[in-house]
């Protein structure tokens, strides 16, 4: 992911959620040198993830494929490569949270072997005030 991609970027991100990641959230995941990915397919963007990696430990902070993508096998796809990289990386285990009424990424993560672990109690903005968060965790090693 580069600056560049960020349009393209946003019109996903905005329109697959709610309460959606901002510019600032994206160029501040480049400049601290996350590991930010596109997946393009014939010029265009499908999807992207941002994952941080520190310390053995990765946590996958966004993983958003376009709603014309989604079911097609290109999240499995981006997801695994996010964990190829976390591995290449050194990480020994990955983190991510996701929304409890997320159920199509429940279901993504599950069949990858992730397992919840723990709640973030109102972690997410939500139309009606917050929702919380399932805390998901798959060993690499």
């Amino acid at each position: 992911m580069r600056e560049s991609d960020l349009e393209e970027v946003l019109a996903i991100e905005s329109a697959i959620y709610t309460h959606p990641w901002t510019r600032g959230n994206f160029a501040d995941s480049l400049r601290a040198g996350y590991e930010c990915r596109v997946l393009r397919l014939g010029g265009g963007l499908l999807g992207y993830f941002v994952l941080m990696v520190a310390a053995g430990e990765a946590h996958l902070l966004n993983l958003s494929i376009g709603a014309a993508h989604q079911r097609t096998g290109h999240g499995r796809w981006l997801l695994g490569e996010a964990m190829a990289l976390a591995r290449k990386l050194g990480a020994r285990s990955l983190f991510l949270e996701v929304r409890p009424s997320n159920r199509a990424a429940q279901a993504l993560y599950t069949r990858f072997g992730f397992r919840r672990i723990a709640v973030r109690r109102g972690y997410y903005p939500a139309h009606a005030g917050r929702e919380d968060a399932l805390v998901l965790t798959l060993p690499l090693a």
